[in-house]
């Protein structure tokens, strides 16, 4: 099992950018690949971002494509979220996940250990 906890969020305008840090202690932190997912009001948790064990393979929903970049600095156990052009349907609680696997996934149900969340305010 690995903790994960999640820093970053806040309150910014339309059109700004925040920087999400999720930090990770446990287990092997190479061991795992490493997701973000978020969860507006009302909304299921989905996927925005995924990166593997050493950040070769990157995927992103369509809806963040072009303005939000996940990397991971493994000689510090953390992941990151760059969100730039951020917009008001941006805002939701953001979660950072680890996976026992090399590769990342889409999925939720693939990931085996979460954060406990970071609030993410848009204003337009």
């Amino acid at each position: 099992q690995v903790q994960l906890v999640e820093s970053g969020g806040g309150l910014v305008q339309a059109g700004g950018s925040l920087r999400l840090s999720c930090a990770a202690s446990g287990r092997t932190f190479t061991s795992y690949s490493m997701g973000w997912f978020r969860q507006a009001p009302g909304k299921e948790r989905e996927f925005v971002a995924t990166i593997s064990w050493n950040g070769g393979k990157l995927d992103y929903a369509d809806s963040v494509k072009g303005r939000f970049t996940i990397s991971r600095d493994n000689a510090k156990n953390t992941v990151y979220l760059q969100m730039n052009s951020l917009k008001p349907e941006d805002t939701a609680v953001y979660y950072c996940a680890a996976r026992g696997r090399y590769l990342g996934s889409t999925e939720a149900e693939d990931y085996d250990d979460w954060g406990q969340g970071t609030q993410v305010t848009v204003s337009s």
